[in-house]
């Protein structure tokens, strides 16, 4: 037991992660610094930092013979539970009796060992657990293959789902296989009919893994691949710190999203490196506090904040940094996606110290955003202000021009800074004039290429502000 919990990897950074977060200004030199895609970007990202105890009520020494001392982890090694991983057998029972088990003690750590391949199906592990839970896959966990396998009885909308649970760590050296190759070429995925369009028949496929309603979480190490559709999800959580993971499907896979947060605060996203065919991170509504710092993306279609305000319903995003980041081979860099007819608002937003590599449409707020080519046209939008774009370079692809601001009729953007944008043609000597539509702000030093369409000062008229309120 005691080698067992020596070879079990150490946890690192578990944070009770704070409530609310100040926006940083950059630490890593002069405003014109970016990292160039060879060199490390980061080397220690500032953590949102644990909550203090208070400095009159010191915590007393562990007693090391107290069978209760949270220093003794214990191990629940799924194998011990019944669980084969030979990559065919059904180990659902044997993982949900580890963790039941884990559950019920401080610090459990539900084990999946190295060179076994698990395969359980669609599983909701839920809590309240004891605190400091940890999940531990130092092996291969394999979703079924394809939906034929998928058992008839479970939902085809998740796999697994992480619920109700507190001070919980996600973590391993081993490998997150979700098989999404048959899910991907169902009728609906959008490039199964010709010229890009769908097919009828069925469309459900799961998101490989869901935080629900959760908060104090801890992800980390992992490598998550071949999700049937978003590899990650967070709904309704606060508390997030992401470090270290390696997130792939191929370019092609439809809406495998590498991270998706929504109704989410205080997340931390640190050191991993995500490629996928569609958004690398995207946010939601009702996200806040987001701190993104020396990822990775591409192929991919970049970084993402919305769809927000579809069907006229309300959105509030603010206080979201990226920052010392790279995105390649992507279809959109930094952009920001809203409908028509919703209400809300989008609001301290940083773009900082960004390289880009071959990125179609590097810059671009659009609140036209439709799938379809019926959408009509709304009156009210979610308000978009306070957006600064700072030392974003790089090389773009022609096919788009790489900034395109094209905000509401009748809802401007407002209050949007550039400085030291630099962006070049990948490929030719065409550089493309910007496009801006009703959109204000200031331009700190001059772009690359000229934005003049830019506006400066405020729009004569702003909406109406109660619309907009969050």
């Amino acid at each position: 037991m005691i080698l067992l919990f020596q070879n079990a990897s150490n946890v690192e950074g578990r944070h009770q992660l704070i409530k609310k977060h100040k926006k940083k200004s950059s630490s890593k030199g002069s405003p014109g610094y970016a990292p160039s895609p060879e060199e490390p970007i980061s080397q220690s990202p500032n953590y949102p930092p644990p909550v203090p105890s208070d400095p009159s009520d010191p915590p007393a020494p562990e007693d090391p013979n107290d069978p209760t001392n949270s220093s003794k982890n214990c191990i629940f090694d799924v194998t011990s539970y019944g669980a084969v991983g030979d990559g065919t057998t059904d180990d659902t029972a044997a993982f949900t009796a580890a963790w039941k088990a884990a559950c019920q003690v401080e610090s459990g750590i539900v084990l999946a060992p190295k060179d076994r391949v698990f395969t359980i199906t669609s599983t909701i592990f839920s809590g309240p657990c004891k605190p400091g839970l940890v999940f531990q896959v130092d092996g291969v966990l394999m979703a079924p293959n394809g939906p034929d396998c998928w058992p008839k009885s479970d939902s085809n909308k998740q796999w697994l789902v992480f619920y109700r649970l507190d001070n919980m760590t996600f973590t391993g050296t081993g490998t997150i296989e979700g098989n999404g190759k048959d899910w991907w070429e169902l009728p609906c995925k959008p490039h199964r009919g010709p010229n890009g369009s769908t097919l009828p028949g069925p469309c459900n496929s799961p998101a490989l893994i869901r935080f629900f309603m959760s908060t104090n979480l801890v992800v980390s190490g992992l490598r998550i691949q071949n999700s049937p559709q978003f590899h990650m999800k967070f709904d309704g959580c606060e508390g997030v710190l992401i470090d270290k993971l390696s997130i792939s499907s191929p370019k092609l896979s439809p809406n495998t999203d590498g991270i998706h947060i929504e109704n989410t605060k205080s997340v931390g996203i640190y050191n991993s490196v995500i490629g996928n065919g569609d958004d690398c991170i995207s946010i939601g509504p009702g996200c806040s506090n987001v701190d993104i710092e020396a990822v990775t993306c591409g192929p991919s279609h970049g970084i993402s904040i919305g769809s927000l305000g579809v069907h006229n319903s309300r959105a509030c995003v603010s206080n979201i940094t990226v920052r010392n980041a790279i995105i390649k081979d992507s279809d959109n860099g930094l952009r920001i996606k809203t409908w028509q007819g919703g209400t809300g608002s989008v609001t301290d937003i940083s773009f900082e110290n960004i390289q880009m590599e071959n990125v179609r449409n590097s810059i671009i707020i659009d609140q036209y955003y439709c799938l379809t080519k019926a959408c009509r046209n709304e009156t009210s939008a979610v308000y978009l202000a306070d957006v600064t774009y700072r030392n974003i370079k790089g090389t773009y692809d022609v096919r788009s021009p790489p900034i395109h601001f094209a905000c509401s009729d009748s809802v401007a953007c407002t209050n949007i800074t550039m400085s030291e944008v630099e962006l070049l043609p990948y490929e030719g000597v065409l550089v493309d004039d910007p496009f801006c539509w009703n959109a204000y702000g200031n331009q700190e030093t001059l772009t690359i290429p000229p934005i003049d369409c830019l506006q400066e000062g405020m729009p004569q008229k702003l909406a109406e502000s109660s619309l907009y309120d969050c």
